[in-house]
């Protein structure tokens, strides 16, 4: 079983102070940034980032759905780790400066993949997929802090 890792990042125009207080709004802003392929959004403690606890099912693909419940720590600042209890997914979220007024947010998730064919089929096309979905929400991220 191999490591898979899925990477995404945007610039966007807005103070990294602002954009990370945004990310970790996961009480009230979170649930507006996330895409259609989400749903069952729920946060059962906390809701400000460290000690938050979140739950949310994620429709990859049209046969794959992933039930997820996340804990969330802030390591460094800047950043912050999503663990899911229910499997070996961790996504990193980390915003830098990139310039005056300006953010770079790098969203990085890492699992355990599966063995044989299915696992070759799930690193090559897996990172492709959840770039997409990472995509969508960085768009609707910078569209919030931009205002």
């Amino acid at each position: 079983m191999a490591q898979v890792e899925a990477t995404t990042e945007r610039v966007v125009a807005a103070d990294p102070d602002k954009v990370f207080d945004t990310l970790a709004d996961y009480s009230g802003t979170r649930a507006k940034l996330l895409p259609e392929q989400f749903s069952e959004y729920e946060v059962r403690e906390g809701g400000d980032g460290e000690g938050t606890l979140v739950h949310w099912k994620l429709q990859a693909t049209s046969k794959r759905v992933r039930d997820c419940l996340l804990e969330v720590t802030e390591p460094t600042d800047g950043e912050l780790v999503e663990k899911d209890r229910n499997s070996s997914m961790v996504t990193v979220w980390r915003v830098t400066p990139a310039g005056e007024g300006s953010s770079r947010v790098v969203i990085t998730t890492t699992w355990t993949g599966a063995g044989g064919i299915g696992g070759f089929f799930e690193r090559t096309f897996a990172p492709k997929g959840l770039g997409r979905i990472y995509d969508a929400i960085l768009a609707n991220l910078a569209t919030e802090v931009e205002k």
